[in-house]
Protein backbone atom coordinates (compact mmCIF):
# COMPACT_ATOMS: atom_id res chain seq x y z
CA UNK A 1 0.00 0.00 0.00
CA UNK A 2 1.43 4.08 -0.57
CA UNK A 3 1.65 6.22 1.90
CA UNK A 4 -1.29 8.17 2.24
CA UNK A 5 -0.83 11.84 0.86
CA UNK A 6 -1.85 15.18 2.03
CA UNK A 7 -1.76 15.72 6.49
CA UNK A 8 -2.81 12.14 6.71
CA UNK A 9 -1.03 9.80 8.65
CA UNK A 10 -0.88 5.81 9.09
CA UNK A 11 -1.63 4.37 12.64
CA UNK A 12 -2.98 0.96 13.77
CA UNK A 13 -5.08 -0.07 16.31
CA UNK A 14 -6.22 -3.52 16.97
CA UNK A 15 -9.91 -3.98 18.17
CA UNK A 16 -9.81 -6.84 20.12
CA UNK A 17 -7.07 -9.20 22.22
CA UNK A 18 -7.25 -12.18 23.16
CA UNK A 19 -5.35 -14.58 25.50
CA UNK A 20 -3.43 -16.90 24.24
CA UNK A 21 -4.91 -20.24 23.67
CA UNK A 22 -2.21 -22.47 25.52
CA UNK A 23 -2.79 -20.75 28.37
CA UNK A 24 -6.18 -22.80 29.98
CA UNK A 25 -5.58 -22.49 33.64
CA UNK A 26 -8.63 -20.65 35.11
CA UNK A 27 -9.16 -18.28 37.44
CA UNK A 28 -11.13 -19.13 41.40
CA UNK A 29 -14.81 -18.11 40.62
CA UNK A 30 -15.32 -16.06 42.99
CA UNK A 31 -11.56 -14.55 43.76
CA UNK A 32 -10.97 -12.51 40.79
CA UNK A 33 -11.13 -8.72 39.97
CA UNK A 34 -14.11 -9.40 37.73
CA UNK A 35 -16.24 -11.39 39.55
CA UNK A 36 -15.78 -8.82 42.73
CA UNK A 37 -16.33 -6.03 40.78
CA UNK A 38 -20.11 -7.86 39.76
CA UNK A 39 -21.01 -8.25 43.05
CA UNK A 40 -19.98 -4.66 44.54
CA UNK A 41 -22.27 -3.47 41.47
CA UNK A 42 -24.51 -5.47 42.54
CA UNK A 43 -24.42 -3.46 46.37
CA UNK A 44 -24.39 -0.39 44.82
CA UNK A 45 -27.53 -0.99 42.79
CA UNK A 46 -29.21 -1.58 46.68
CA UNK A 47 -28.26 2.10 47.76
CA UNK A 48 -31.16 4.21 47.83
CA UNK A 49 -30.66 6.92 45.23
CA UNK A 50 -31.84 10.52 46.86
CA UNK A 51 -32.40 12.06 43.26
CA UNK A 52 -35.33 12.35 41.46
CA UNK A 53 -36.60 9.02 39.36
CA UNK A 54 -35.75 10.55 35.47
CA UNK A 55 -31.95 10.85 36.41
CA UNK A 56 -30.27 9.90 33.10
CA UNK A 57 -27.02 8.52 35.43
CA UNK A 58 -27.67 5.96 37.91
CA UNK A 59 -26.29 6.45 41.34
CA UNK A 60 -24.56 2.88 40.69
CA UNK A 61 -23.28 3.91 37.34
CA UNK A 62 -21.66 6.53 39.15
CA UNK A 63 -20.47 4.60 42.37
CA UNK A 64 -19.05 2.15 39.58
CA UNK A 65 -17.10 5.33 37.92
CA UNK A 66 -15.47 6.31 41.29
CA UNK A 67 -14.35 2.98 41.87
CA UNK A 68 -13.24 2.59 38.31
CA UNK A 69 -10.90 5.28 38.61
CA UNK A 70 -9.38 4.12 41.87
CA UNK A 71 -9.20 0.93 40.25
CA UNK A 72 -7.32 2.47 37.31
CA UNK A 73 -5.57 4.46 39.79
CA UNK A 74 -5.94 7.73 37.67
CA UNK A 75 -3.93 10.74 39.52
CA UNK A 76 -6.90 13.03 39.15
CA UNK A 77 -10.77 13.15 38.30
CA UNK A 78 -9.96 15.25 35.34
CA UNK A 79 -7.92 12.16 33.86
CA UNK A 80 -10.80 9.92 34.52
CA UNK A 81 -12.88 12.38 32.68
CA UNK A 82 -10.38 12.28 29.82
CA UNK A 83 -10.84 8.35 29.49
CA UNK A 84 -14.61 8.62 29.73
CA UNK A 85 -14.01 10.64 26.76
CA UNK A 86 -11.53 8.86 25.13
CA UNK A 87 -11.64 5.34 26.01
CA UNK A 88 -14.80 4.37 27.47
CA UNK A 89 -15.16 0.76 25.93
CA UNK A 90 -13.41 -0.97 28.87
CA UNK A 91 -15.28 1.57 31.19
CA UNK A 92 -18.88 -0.27 30.16
CA UNK A 93 -17.48 -3.92 29.43
CA UNK A 94 -15.12 -4.56 32.38
CA UNK A 95 -16.85 -2.52 34.71
CA UNK A 96 -20.56 -2.77 33.65
CA UNK A 97 -20.68 1.53 33.53
CA UNK A 98 -23.82 2.60 31.50
CA UNK A 99 -23.89 5.82 31.32
CA UNK A 100 -20.19 7.37 32.49
CA UNK A 101 -20.78 10.92 34.42
CA UNK A 102 -18.76 13.55 33.64
CA UNK A 103 -16.37 14.88 36.55
CA UNK A 104 -18.96 17.52 37.88
CA UNK A 105 -21.85 15.14 37.74
CA UNK A 106 -19.87 12.90 39.38
CA UNK A 107 -18.96 15.29 42.21
CA UNK A 108 -22.67 16.24 42.30
CA UNK A 109 -24.40 12.75 42.91
CA UNK A 110 -21.74 11.20 45.05
CA UNK A 111 -21.67 14.22 47.91
CA UNK A 112 -24.72 13.45 49.59
CA UNK A 113 -24.55 9.90 50.02
CA UNK A 114 -24.61 8.61 53.24
CA UNK A 115 -21.41 6.80 53.96
CA UNK A 116 -22.66 4.15 56.24
CA UNK A 117 -24.35 2.50 52.43
CA UNK A 118 -21.31 1.86 51.54
CA UNK A 119 -20.55 -0.97 53.96
CA UNK A 120 -22.37 -3.57 52.46
CA UNK A 121 -19.26 -4.18 49.59
CA UNK A 122 -16.73 -4.41 51.84
CA UNK A 123 -18.90 -6.98 53.44
CA UNK A 124 -19.63 -8.61 50.38
CA UNK A 125 -15.59 -8.67 49.74
CA UNK A 126 -14.85 -10.25 53.01
CA UNK A 127 -17.40 -13.18 52.52
CA UNK A 128 -16.21 -14.05 49.70
CA UNK A 129 -12.61 -14.67 51.10
CA UNK A 130 -13.75 -16.47 54.05
CA UNK A 131 -15.87 -18.65 51.78
CA UNK A 132 -12.81 -19.32 50.02
CA UNK A 133 -11.25 -20.26 52.64
CA UNK A 134 -8.12 -17.89 52.69
CA UNK A 135 -8.86 -15.37 55.46
CA UNK A 136 -7.88 -18.71 57.56
CA UNK A 137 -4.61 -17.92 56.06
CA UNK A 138 -4.64 -14.66 58.22
CA UNK A 139 -4.90 -16.82 62.06
CA UNK A 140 -2.27 -16.54 64.16
CA UNK A 141 -2.71 -17.23 67.79
CA UNK A 142 -5.52 -19.63 69.02
CA UNK A 143 -7.63 -18.80 65.54
CA UNK A 144 -7.61 -15.53 66.14
CA UNK A 145 -7.18 -12.62 63.79
CA UNK A 146 -5.46 -9.44 64.14
CA UNK A 147 -7.06 -6.25 63.56
CA UNK A 148 -4.51 -3.44 62.87
CA UNK A 149 -6.08 -0.13 63.51
CA UNK A 150 -4.90 3.86 63.39
CA UNK A 151 -5.97 6.96 62.36
CA UNK A 152 -4.33 8.75 59.22
CA UNK A 153 -4.99 11.88 57.30
CA UNK A 154 -6.57 11.92 53.66
CA UNK A 155 -7.38 15.89 53.45
CA UNK A 156 -6.52 18.88 54.33
CA UNK A 157 -6.01 22.65 53.06
CA UNK A 158 -6.14 26.20 54.76
CA UNK A 159 -7.89 27.58 51.93
CA UNK A 160 -10.77 24.97 51.20
CA UNK A 161 -12.97 23.68 53.40
CA UNK A 162 -16.83 22.10 54.06
CA UNK A 163 -19.06 21.94 57.19
CA UNK A 164 -17.67 18.65 58.00
CA UNK A 165 -13.69 19.74 58.14
CA UNK A 166 -12.49 20.09 61.27
CA UNK A 167 -10.32 23.18 61.98
CA UNK A 168 -7.00 24.05 64.04
CA UNK A 169 -5.24 26.58 64.49
CA UNK A 170 -1.13 27.09 63.34
CA UNK A 171 1.48 28.54 64.95
CA UNK A 172 1.57 31.17 61.92
CA UNK A 173 -2.46 31.87 63.07
CA UNK A 174 -3.80 30.35 60.02
CA UNK A 175 -6.40 27.66 60.08
CA UNK A 176 -5.48 24.47 58.75
CA UNK A 177 -9.24 22.58 57.78
CA UNK A 178 -8.49 18.80 57.79
CA UNK A 179 -10.42 15.52 57.64
CA UNK A 180 -9.00 12.47 59.26
CA UNK A 181 -10.17 8.33 59.66
CA UNK A 182 -9.53 5.63 62.06
CA UNK A 183 -8.76 2.70 59.84
CA UNK A 184 -7.74 -1.07 60.44
CA UNK A 185 -6.65 -4.12 58.18
CA UNK A 186 -6.56 -7.72 59.40
CA UNK A 187 -2.39 -8.37 59.23
CA UNK A 188 -0.07 -11.38 59.76
CA UNK A 189 3.29 -11.29 60.77
CA UNK A 190 4.28 -13.09 57.96
CA UNK A 191 1.99 -12.35 55.37
CA UNK A 192 2.42 -8.83 53.14
CA UNK A 193 -0.93 -9.00 52.48
CA UNK A 194 -3.29 -6.75 54.25
CA UNK A 195 -7.62 -7.03 54.45
CA UNK A 196 -8.54 -3.51 55.19
CA UNK A 197 -12.31 -3.13 56.22
CA UNK A 198 -14.69 -0.57 56.44
CA UNK A 199 -12.85 2.67 58.07
CA UNK A 200 -14.62 5.36 59.93
CA UNK A 201 -14.25 8.91 59.47
CA UNK A 202 -12.74 11.46 62.23
CA UNK A 203 -14.66 14.67 60.51
CA UNK A 204 -17.06 16.91 62.36
CA UNK A 205 -20.02 15.07 63.01
CA UNK A 206 -23.76 16.88 61.46
CA UNK A 207 -24.52 19.84 63.67
CA UNK A 208 -21.74 19.53 65.99
CA UNK A 209 -19.22 22.42 67.38
CA UNK A 210 -16.74 20.35 68.38
CA UNK A 211 -13.84 18.51 66.37
CA UNK A 212 -14.04 14.42 66.15
CA UNK A 213 -11.45 12.37 67.92
CA UNK A 214 -9.68 9.11 67.04
CA UNK A 215 -10.99 7.89 70.40
CA UNK A 216 -14.32 8.91 69.32
CA UNK A 217 -14.21 7.28 66.22
CA UNK A 218 -12.68 3.88 66.88
CA UNK A 219 -15.45 3.22 69.59
CA UNK A 220 -17.68 3.60 66.78
CA UNK A 221 -15.64 1.71 64.36
CA UNK A 222 -15.55 -1.45 67.26
CA UNK A 223 -19.33 -0.91 67.90
CA UNK A 224 -20.12 -1.30 64.17
CA UNK A 225 -17.50 -4.16 63.32
CA UNK A 226 -18.49 -6.19 66.08
CA UNK A 227 -21.93 -5.85 65.30
CA UNK A 228 -21.24 -7.24 61.59
CA UNK A 229 -18.95 -9.78 62.84
CA UNK A 230 -20.57 -11.03 66.01
CA UNK A 231 -18.51 -14.52 66.53
CA UNK A 232 -14.98 -13.50 64.71
CA UNK A 233 -12.27 -14.07 67.39
CA UNK A 234 -10.43 -11.08 66.96
CA UNK A 235 -6.79 -9.30 68.95
CA UNK A 236 -6.78 -5.88 68.56
CA UNK A 237 -3.50 -3.93 67.96
CA UNK A 238 -2.69 -0.38 68.71
CA UNK A 239 -0.90 1.93 69.18
CA UNK A 240 0.30 3.75 72.94
CA UNK A 241 -2.48 6.07 72.44
CA UNK A 242 -4.98 3.04 72.95
CA UNK A 243 -3.96 1.59 76.21
CA UNK A 244 -6.35 3.76 78.82
CA UNK A 245 -9.12 2.55 80.26
CA UNK A 246 -12.09 3.30 78.87
CA UNK A 247 -10.64 1.91 75.25
CA UNK A 248 -9.64 -0.94 77.20
CA UNK A 249 -13.01 -1.72 78.93
CA UNK A 250 -14.85 -1.13 75.68
CA UNK A 251 -12.47 -3.67 74.14
CA UNK A 252 -13.20 -5.95 76.74
CA UNK A 253 -17.39 -5.13 76.47
CA UNK A 254 -17.36 -6.17 72.85
CA UNK A 255 -16.05 -9.55 72.78
CA UNK A 256 -12.17 -8.44 71.51
CA UNK A 257 -8.61 -9.50 72.85
CA UNK A 258 -6.07 -6.81 72.89
CA UNK A 259 -2.24 -6.19 72.46
CA UNK A 260 -1.34 -2.32 73.23
CA UNK A 261 1.75 -0.29 73.00
CA UNK A 262 2.45 0.95 76.23
CA UNK A 263 5.46 3.92 77.18
CA UNK A 264 6.95 3.98 80.40
CA UNK A 265 6.56 7.65 80.04
CA UNK A 266 2.42 7.33 79.93
CA UNK A 267 1.84 4.49 82.58
CA UNK A 268 4.59 5.76 85.58
CA UNK A 269 1.91 3.38 88.05
CA UNK A 270 1.73 0.86 85.45
CA UNK A 271 5.80 0.53 85.19
CA UNK A 272 6.36 0.97 88.88
CA UNK A 273 4.39 -1.94 89.69
CA UNK A 274 6.85 -3.83 87.32
CA UNK A 275 10.41 -2.12 89.21
CA UNK A 276 8.46 -3.23 92.34
CA UNK A 277 8.09 -6.66 91.03
CA UNK A 278 11.99 -6.87 89.71
CA UNK A 279 12.99 -5.85 93.12
CA UNK A 280 10.50 -8.89 94.71
CA UNK A 281 12.24 -10.91 92.41
CA UNK A 282 8.46 -11.89 90.82
CA UNK A 283 9.29 -11.18 87.16
CA UNK A 284 9.70 -13.56 84.38
CA UNK A 285 12.68 -12.87 82.00
CA UNK A 286 13.34 -15.10 79.24
CA UNK A 287 16.22 -14.38 76.40
CA UNK A 288 17.98 -16.64 73.55
CA UNK A 289 19.37 -15.84 70.28
CA UNK A 290 17.53 -15.67 67.10
CA UNK A 291 17.86 -19.05 65.05
CA UNK A 292 17.91 -17.82 62.40
CA UNK A 293 19.91 -14.84 62.76
CA UNK A 294 23.11 -15.47 65.13
CA UNK A 295 23.55 -11.31 65.42
CA UNK A 296 19.92 -10.74 66.88
CA UNK A 297 19.14 -11.76 70.89
CA UNK A 298 15.65 -11.31 72.01
CA UNK A 299 14.97 -10.20 75.68
CA UNK A 300 11.77 -10.74 77.08
CA UNK A 301 10.30 -9.47 80.53
CA UNK A 302 7.08 -9.85 81.68
CA UNK A 303 4.00 -10.09 84.63
CA UNK A 304 0.55 -10.85 84.58
CA UNK A 305 -2.73 -9.41 86.41
CA UNK A 306 -1.14 -5.84 87.10
CA UNK A 307 -3.76 -2.65 87.45
CA UNK A 308 -3.29 -0.36 84.29
CA UNK A 309 -3.96 2.87 86.87
CA UNK A 310 -4.43 4.29 89.91
CA UNK A 311 -7.92 5.36 88.47
CA UNK A 312 -8.51 2.04 86.97
CA UNK A 313 -6.80 -0.08 89.87
CA UNK A 314 -9.43 -3.01 89.20
CA UNK A 315 -8.65 -3.02 85.68
CA UNK A 316 -5.83 -5.49 85.40
CA UNK A 317 -3.49 -6.01 82.31
CA UNK A 318 -0.74 -8.48 81.32
CA UNK A 319 2.69 -6.41 80.90
CA UNK A 320 5.25 -7.32 78.24
CA UNK A 321 8.70 -5.76 77.35
CA UNK A 322 10.81 -6.73 74.76
CA UNK A 323 14.02 -5.41 74.18
CA UNK A 324 16.19 -6.79 70.55
CA UNK A 325 19.72 -6.36 70.58
CA UNK A 326 20.96 -6.61 66.88
CA UNK A 327 24.32 -5.73 65.05
CA UNK A 328 26.93 -3.39 67.15
CA UNK A 329 24.83 -3.86 69.96
CA UNK A 330 22.02 -1.87 68.71
CA UNK A 331 18.71 -2.15 71.38
CA UNK A 332 15.00 -2.15 70.34
CA UNK A 333 12.49 -1.83 73.12
CA UNK A 334 9.28 -1.83 73.13
CA UNK A 335 6.32 -2.69 75.65
CA UNK A 336 2.71 -3.46 75.77
CA UNK A 337 -0.18 -4.24 77.43
CA UNK A 338 -2.65 -7.12 76.68
CA UNK A 339 -5.34 -9.20 78.42
CA UNK A 340 -3.74 -12.72 77.07
CA UNK A 341 -1.93 -14.89 79.62
CA UNK A 342 1.52 -14.55 78.68
CA UNK A 343 4.11 -17.20 79.23
CA UNK A 344 7.42 -18.64 78.21
CA UNK A 345 5.58 -20.32 74.96
CA UNK A 346 4.07 -17.93 73.63
CA UNK A 347 5.68 -14.74 74.38
CA UNK A 348 7.88 -14.50 71.24
CA UNK A 349 4.62 -14.84 68.72
CA UNK A 350 2.56 -12.01 71.41
CA UNK A 351 5.55 -10.05 70.24
CA UNK A 352 5.25 -10.87 66.57
CA UNK A 353 1.44 -9.76 66.77
CA UNK A 354 2.37 -6.88 68.39
CA UNK A 355 4.75 -5.82 65.92
CA UNK A 356 2.31 -6.76 63.21
CA UNK A 357 0.96 -3.35 64.30
CA UNK A 358 3.13 -1.96 61.62
CA UNK A 359 1.14 -3.44 58.32
CA UNK A 360 -1.65 -0.52 59.13
CA UNK A 361 1.37 1.94 58.90
CA UNK A 362 3.61 0.41 56.15
CA UNK A 363 1.26 -2.10 54.00
CA UNK A 364 -1.88 -0.09 54.17
CA UNK A 365 -1.90 3.62 54.77
CA UNK A 366 2.07 4.26 53.04
CA UNK A 367 0.80 2.03 50.05
CA UNK A 368 -2.24 4.30 49.97
CA UNK A 369 -0.32 7.21 49.83
CA UNK A 370 2.67 6.23 47.68
CA UNK A 371 1.85 3.55 44.87
CA UNK A 372 -1.16 4.89 42.95
CA UNK A 373 -4.02 5.30 45.10
CA UNK A 374 -2.96 8.56 45.74
CA UNK A 375 -4.99 8.78 49.62
CA UNK A 376 -4.43 12.54 50.44
CA UNK A 377 -5.20 14.34 47.28
CA UNK A 378 -8.23 15.90 46.89
CA UNK A 379 -10.58 14.65 44.18
CA UNK A 380 -13.15 16.84 45.36
CA UNK A 381 -14.32 18.26 48.72
CA UNK A 382 -17.80 19.08 47.90
CA UNK A 383 -20.33 20.58 50.60
CA UNK A 384 -21.10 17.29 52.65
CA UNK A 385 -19.67 13.83 52.17
CA UNK A 386 -17.68 13.92 49.22
CA UNK A 387 -14.20 13.56 50.16
CA UNK A 388 -15.10 10.52 52.82
CA UNK A 389 -16.92 8.93 49.65
CA UNK A 390 -14.20 9.37 47.94
CA UNK A 391 -11.56 8.08 50.52
CA UNK A 392 -13.94 5.01 50.96
CA UNK A 393 -13.88 4.34 47.74
CA UNK A 394 -10.59 4.19 47.61
CA UNK A 395 -10.18 1.97 50.14
CA UNK A 396 -13.06 -0.46 48.02
CA UNK A 397 -10.37 -0.42 45.50
CA UNK A 398 -7.44 -1.14 47.76
CA UNK A 399 -9.59 -4.05 48.97
CA UNK A 400 -10.03 -6.04 46.16
CA UNK A 401 -6.38 -5.86 44.51
CA UNK A 402 -5.05 -7.27 48.30
CA UNK A 403 -7.55 -9.59 47.80
CA UNK A 404 -6.34 -10.96 44.66
CA UNK A 405 -2.72 -10.47 45.83
CA UNK A 406 -3.74 -13.28 47.95
CA UNK A 407 -6.13 -15.71 46.80
CA UNK A 408 -5.73 -15.02 42.39
CA UNK A 409 -3.04 -16.50 40.91
CA UNK A 410 -3.15 -14.85 37.62
CA UNK A 411 -2.69 -11.57 39.65
CA UNK A 412 -0.06 -12.35 41.28
CA UNK A 413 1.79 -13.91 37.76
CA UNK A 414 0.86 -10.83 36.17
CA UNK A 415 2.54 -9.16 39.16
CA UNK A 416 5.53 -10.83 38.43
CA UNK A 417 5.67 -9.97 34.62
CA UNK A 418 5.85 -6.34 35.11
CA UNK A 419 7.84 -6.49 38.53
CA UNK A 420 6.17 -3.76 40.54
CA UNK A 421 2.70 -2.96 41.34
CA UNK A 422 3.36 0.62 39.81
CA UNK A 423 4.23 -0.78 36.55
CA UNK A 424 1.36 -3.26 36.53
CA UNK A 425 -0.95 -0.43 37.34
CA UNK A 426 0.67 1.12 33.96
CA UNK A 427 0.75 -1.71 31.49
CA UNK A 428 -3.60 -2.30 32.76
CA UNK A 429 -3.93 1.43 31.99
CA UNK A 430 -2.23 1.25 28.31
CA UNK A 431 -4.24 -1.59 27.36
CA UNK A 432 -7.26 0.49 28.40
CA UNK A 433 -5.82 3.15 25.68
CA UNK A 434 -5.38 0.45 23.24
CA UNK A 435 -7.28 -2.47 22.74
CA UNK A 436 -10.96 -3.25 23.90
CA UNK A 437 -11.15 -6.02 26.46
CA UNK A 438 -14.02 -7.99 27.59
CA UNK A 439 -12.95 -8.44 31.25
CA UNK A 440 -9.83 -7.87 33.48
CA UNK A 441 -9.12 -11.57 33.22
CA UNK A 442 -8.46 -10.98 29.94
CA UNK A 443 -5.80 -8.02 30.30
CA UNK A 444 -4.38 -10.08 33.56
CA UNK A 445 -3.47 -12.91 31.24
CA UNK A 446 -2.20 -10.87 27.93
CA UNK A 447 0.40 -9.08 30.94
CA UNK A 448 1.14 -12.60 31.99
CA UNK A 449 1.18 -14.51 29.16
CA UNK A 450 1.24 -12.13 26.08
CA UNK A 451 -1.75 -12.15 23.84
CA UNK A 452 -2.88 -12.62 20.34
CA UNK A 453 -4.55 -9.66 18.33
CA UNK A 454 -7.63 -10.91 16.26
CA UNK A 455 -7.75 -7.59 14.47
CA UNK A 456 -5.67 -5.51 13.41
CA UNK A 457 -7.14 -2.71 10.91
CA UNK A 458 -5.81 -0.23 9.35
CA UNK A 459 -7.03 3.68 10.34
CA UNK A 460 -6.10 6.91 8.60
CA UNK A 461 -6.18 9.91 10.88
CA UNK A 462 -6.08 13.44 9.81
Amino acid sequence: MSEPTGIKCKIYKAEAIAPPTRTKRTVRKHLNADALLKAIKQDFRKIPDHRAGNSKISLDDALMSALAMFQLKEPSLLAFDKRRREEPDNLHTIFGIGNIPCDSQMRTILDPIRLSSLRAPFLSVFRQVQRGKDFEKMAFIDGHYLLSGDGTGFYSSEKVTSPYCMGKRNKNGKTLYHQQMYAASFVHPYHKEVIPVFPEMIIKQDGANKNDCERNASRRFYEDFRREHPHLKVIVVEDGLASNGPHIRDLIRLGFRFILGAKPGDHTFLFAQIDAAIEDNRINELQYQDPDDQDKIHHFRYLNQVPLNKTNSDLLVNVLEYWQVGKDDKITKFSWVTDLPITDENVFDLMLAARARWRIENETFNTLKNQGYNLGHSYGLGKQNLSAVFTILMMLAFLIDQVQQMSCWLFQKAWKKAESKRYLWERIRSFFVDYRVDSMETILRAIAHGFERRELKEVYQT
